[in-house]
């Protein structure tokens, strides 16, 4: 590469970091003239790359945003982080997000050199998604775009929820694992709603101002969490895990929810908060340890119907008709245990 293009690059390197440059500072880190400065901007500038100038003693240089997306450059730990972050929108539930996400992981991919490649495999290989995770109806893109321009603007919104028209003042949108909900203040109701994006339809702005309005408690994910925690029937969970607490306290997370005390036997008692019989069932799938449930009876039954989906799963062809495991009324003990990542 010839100096010119290097101290191309580098010139634009230092544009790319949000600040006013000054010609003089801009000229010391590159070692030219003022003058070659000026020429290298109006070269980026015939690139396509939107160098604003501001005049005066306090001016100097800037990248703005312009009508096209001109190429970025990236420092390393910039390149890992975006193909990392790439990989995980491939797996959203936004319509066609999935598709643009795959098609700028192979274009970053093809460019990164084999170190950095490398590292985002070792990240990737390292990681893996809940095997329960949620999988809801994709959102339209779309609707998060009118939503979220509707929230910026203070505006109010119109659209149809399950076929019901609704008129609201949108204040957020919050993401809950793959899911996204939007908090609005419904205006007919006379009362704050939570409302999934995936169940949204024929989205409109319509250009009236809402009102100004705290949401309750201050904090729209924890109203929204809240919310959809009451939507659901839950209950506190009793169970014992054939492990002592200090191998079972990082699986469950960290703090764990509820309380796990040691049995004199080697076993430790797991007393979880209230919570739905499906994520209980999720936090017990993810420990990869046996373990007894005295309670609830809606998370036994739970268990015993997704274990018998699971065993008609790999049963094999003309055997999809598998009768549930039985056994004794809310004890439920995996033969082996699933695998811990």
């Amino acid at each position: 590469m010839s100096d010119a293009r290097a101290r191309l690059l580098s010139l634009l390197s230092l544009l790319q970091t949000p600040r006013l440059w000054p010609g003089s500072e801009l000229a010391q880190r590159l070692g030219v003239s003022g003058r070659t400065v000026r020429r290298d901007i109006d070269r980026l500038r015939e690139l396509g790359y939107p160098v604003h100038a501001e005049q005066g003693g306090l001016g100097g240089y800037r990248l703005t945003a312009g009508a096209a997306m001109p190429p970025l450059l990236l420092e390393d730990d910039e390149a890992v982080a975006v193909a990392i972050g790439l990989r995980t929108a491939a797996a959203q539930a936004v319509t066609g997000a999935d598709d643009a996400a795959v098609r700028a992981l192979r274009k970053l991919l093809q460019v990164l050199p084999a170190r950095l490649r490398r590292r985002v495999d070792t990240l990737a290989s390292s990681t893996v998604a809940h095997p329960f995770s949620l999988a809801p109806e994709p959102v339209d893109p779309d609707a998060l775009v009118v939503a979220a321009a509707t929230i910026a603007n203070h505006e109010r919104l119109r659209f149809r929820y399950r076929d019901e028209a609704r008129h609201v003042e949108p204040r957020a949108l919050v993401t809950a694992g793959r899911r996204w909900y939007l908090l609005a203040f419904d205006l007919d109701r006379d009362d704050w709603r939570t409302f999934r994006l995936d169940r949204v339809t024929d989205l409109a702005a319509t250009g009236a101002r809402a009102a100004t309005r705290e949401v309750p408690g201050g904090d729209a994910a924890a109203f929204v969490a809240r919310r959809t925690m009451q939507m659901a029937p839950t209950y506190p969970a009793d169970v014992v895990i054939h492990a002592p607490a200090a191998h079972v306290v990082d699986r469950l997370g960290a703090p764990p929810p509820g309380t796990l005390t040691d049995q004199p036997d080697g076993t430790c008692r797991w007393q979880a908060p209230p919570d739905t019989p499906e994520w209980h069932a999720l936090r017990l799938a993810s420990i990869g340890l046996p373990f007894e449930v005295s309670g609830p009876a809606e998370l036994a039954a739970h268990l015993r119907s997704t274990a018998a989906l699971f065993q008609a799963a790999t049963a094999g062809p003309g055997r999809s008709g598998t009768r549930s495991p039985q056994g004794e009324r809310g004890r439920v003990r995996p033969a082996s245990p699933p695998p811990h990542g």
